[in-house]
């Protein structure tokens, strides 16, 4: 399927894709760029497409991939026939939530880039983390004003910190624009604000680590399930490729079984 799609796009098209752009100066591509990481995007549109979504749940960085996608949903439906659906993004309305800076302070959190926290850590790894977590610089004793835009500990509190965590773990404060006045005027350390965060997110985290475990009792149905599954998408997936070829005239078993 990616090898149709890739007679639908022009190099020019993939090198303007914003997302990949950004990764090919993150990853010193640019004198030697692999041709796989570039036409990425048209592979993407095939998983996307395959399986006729209406909506696809996204980050912000992903918009330019589910563009490119629709953009060549209405290649294949204008030149052959309209076989594709024309999928829409669902990105989070809050900007923090729709891209999470990454640990150390980059644009994004990324698996790729080592800077992320996973769902599955336990409570100590995530507490590592968050601890070595990027913060300002430039707030080095306690008593120094410290700076909330670009502090990758604040952005995850906006994104993930509600009300009643304050009465829980920080009852000293009523709100978060609170603790972020505090911080910002100085005499408050990152430690404090570091083990707040670790709070907030150990209690979000703690129900995945439980169904984990759950799940983990009983790997064999896992292993069903994914594959019982499996068998699913690839009829949906062999009927799909199938009318595809239709449209484009190259459905060679079609006239061999005539």
């Amino acid at each position: 399927m990616t090898g149709y799609f890739m007679n639908l796009v022009t190099l020019s098209r993939l090198k303007r894709n914003p997302t990949i752009k950004e990764e090919i100066k993150q990853r010193g591509y640019e004198t030697s760029l692999p041709v796989g990481f570039l036409t990425y995007p048209i592979s993407q549109a095939a998983d996307i497409l395959l399986f006729s979504p209406t909506i696809i749940p996204a980050g912000d960085d992903q918009a330019p991939m589910i563009e490119q996608a629709r953009e060549i949903a209405h290649s294949f439906n204008t030149q052959y026939a309209p076989i594709f659906k024309m999928p829409k993004g669902m990105i989070p309305e809050s900007k923090v939530v729709a891209r999470l800076p990454g640990l150390d302070g980059k644009l994004k959190m990324s698996k790729s880039l080592g800077n992320c926290i996973y769902l599955y850590e336990d409570e100590a790894a995530v507490k590592q983390k968050i601890m070595n977590a990027y913060t300002d610089p430039n707030h080095i004793k306690v008593s120094d004003p410290g700076k909330v835009e670009g502090n990758t500990v604040f952005a995850y509190l906006d994104a993930f910190c509600k009300p009643e965590h304050f009465e829980k773990y920080l009852p000293e404060y009523k709100s978060l624009e609170e603790l972020k006045a505090h911080y910002r005027r100085g005499g408050l350390g990152d430690v404090k604000v570091k083990l707040f965060l670790n709070n907030v997110l150990n209690e979000i985290l703690s129900p995945v680590r439980t169904k984990r475990k759950e799940l983990e009792s009983d790997i064999d149905s896992i292993y069903e399930m994914l594959f019982e599954n499996g068998k699913k998408m690839r009829k949906i997936a062999d009927k799909k490729i199938l009318e595809m070829r239709d449209a484009i005239g190259i459905n060679y078993k079609k006239f061999l079984n005539k």
